[in-house]
């Protein structure tokens, strides 16, 4: 007899549907698959075979084909296991035909017939919905994050003989078994985002790097602060989240996509808050960008939408920092391998961190004892390229004794929040109907509509190019930081204290120029 079962495959954070097909004939016993099957595919069939067995299942002596169509498209992963043990129990006889028809599948099974967590259920019952399909069974570990996608059934499953017995039930005996799960993403939206305990008003002193963050987080701009240790730089920048406006709905669904498809969202149905990641700076490039023999998301995909912080940037390996160039601008990273082509999205706001020199404490010649050679050495590491690619650069002082003993006095998060949030609602009136969000997304071609200059506000850039010998991504970067500045102003025009500001964040050390 001739089953097919609807299962999925992943393509990047993309999905596409997967028809496993299975004829069970008479002739000598055997069971192979085909269709362009990776390893852990191919050792399903050892994993579906000793799970049949276990769950009391008699296996008639039949000669057992599978195929996994559409047959050029790459398999991987061990998410097919349910759904070919499910064809081929349908092959076989052992419930009614119509049973799983229209109903996709997904789950690795034990050999126990426990049906295990696999990756990428969001993106594929979100593919699913898309093409109309209305029921899906998924491991239960993993039914939190299917149920958020609405206009689909989704069914979580323990083991094979629960599924087993609900395609041998009817009517509304198959709700009792497998229950269906709604989760309702609009309400998961409105839940209360704590602060995890950072706040702004808690970083003393340093009043000048809080308001290269708040222009950073208002804008989406890149940052980096330049100070000694202990002046506060990893203190700012863990509070950056949380003066981001909070995840929109779709925003949300696309990077609980990437943290599924990475295998890292857990039992969580829906990421809520805007994501921060911090590697450490022995992180390779594949780590960083994505990659391996099967390509996941790096730590840069996983920063999406949210705050990718490299601290000690100078100690990151020089081909690390230089192969997030191409992310930085077009915000997605590819990755090529033997069997195609990957798209990750990596729209992430870089937040940087490093020490002046080696030591950390130039230029105060009392603790410095580095080199003029060891220090240019030093942000040499740094290449000129990325360092064009930082909107705004700020240098931190050691705080003050006095500064240290005054009582928490400043802005909290939430009041920058709503700076941040009034600013973000200005650009998302601006940028309607266009493919920018954010100031900090403009390029050279729009710099004329969105960031333009008066005769006085033009000499002034003139004045400000010439003397600094800036580049011409630098004096774009500079505008897109003005309109910034002048949207948290309350100003229709880019004046010419909101450039000089944003010229102030430029790097201007002689060790930067390159």
């Amino acid at each position: 007899m001739y089953s097919t079962i609807l299962s999925g495959a992943l393509l990047g954070i993309r999905a596409c549907m997967v028809q496993v097909e299975v004829d069970a004939a008479s002739g000598l016993p055997a069971m192979s698959m085909v269709g362009s099957l990776g390893g852990e595919v191919r050792e399903s069939r050892e994993r579906v075979l000793a799970a049949l067995k276990n769950a009391g299942i008699d296996m008639p002596p039949k000669h057992v084909t599978v195929n996994l169509s559409p047959a050029d498209l790459r398999k991987e992963g061990t998410a097919y296991d349910l759904p070919i043990a499910v064809g081929l129990l349908e092959a076989l006889g052992f419930f009614p035909k119509e049973s799983a028809k229209g109903i996709l599948f997904l789950g690795e099974l034990g050999l126990n017939g426990e049906i295990r967590s696999v990756r990428g259920v969001l993106p594929i019952v979100r593919e699913a919905a898309r093409r109309g399909i209305k029921e899906c069974i998924v491991p239960e570990v993993n039914a939190c994050e299917g149920a958020v996608i609405p206009n689909v059934r989704i069914r979580g499953a323990k083991d094979l003989e629960q599924v087993m017995v609900f395609l041998m039930a009817k009517g509304k005996e198959k709700e009792e078994i497998l229950p269906s799960r709604t989760i309702s993403p609009e309400k998961l939206m409105e839940e209360p985002l704590s602060r995890q305990g950072y706040d702004f008003s808690e970083v003393k002193g340093q009043e000048t790097a809080k308001r290269a963050a708040l222009i950073a987080a208002a804008g989406f701009h890149n940052l980096l602060m330049l100070g000694p240790p202990g002046a506060g730089k990893s203190m700012i920048a863990k509070r950056i989240p949380d003066i981001m406006p909070p995840l929109t709905l779709e925003e949300s669904l696309e990077v609980t996509a990437v943290y599924s498809v990475a295998g890292q969202l857990g039992d969580r149905a829906l990421i809520t808050r805007r994501p921060f990641q911090s590697p450490h700076h022995a992180i390779s490039v594949p780590a960083l960008t994505g990659g391996g023999v099967i390509p996941r998301p790096g730590i840069i995909s996983l920063s999406h939408r949210g705050v990718l912080f490299l601290d000690e940037l100078p100690e990151f390996q020089r081909n690390t920092l230089d192969s997030m160039r191409q992310p930085i601008e077009d915000k997605q990273v590819q990755i090529t391998r033997v069997g195609g082509n990957l798209i990750y999205p990596a729209d992430f706001m870089l937040v940087c961190a490093m020490n002046p020199c080696p030591c950390g404490y130039f230029p105060d010649r009392n603790r410095c004892r580095c080199t003029e050679p060891q220090i240019k050495r030093y942000a040499s590491r740094v290449s000129g390229p990325i360092l064009d690619r930082i909107d705004l650069c700020v240098e931190l002082q050691a705080v003050e004794v006095t500064s240290l003993q005054q009582d928490p006095n400043g802005e909290s998060s939430a009041d920058l929040q709503k700076q941040v949030e009034r600013v973000r609602r200005l650009q998302e009136e601006r940028f309607r109907h266009t493919k920018y969000r954010f100031n900090g997304d403009v390029q050279a071609a729009d710099m004329e509509r969105f960031c333009a200059l008066g005769p006085v506000e033009k000499r002034c850039m003139e004045k400000v190019y010439s003397e600094m010998g800036l580049s011409a991504r630098s004096y774009h970067r500079i505008l897109k930081v003005a309109r910034t500045i002048a949207d948290l102003a309350g100003e229709e025009r880019i004046r010419a204290e909101h450039l000089l500001e944003a010229a102030m964040y430029r790097p201007s050390q002689e060790i930067w120029k390159q």
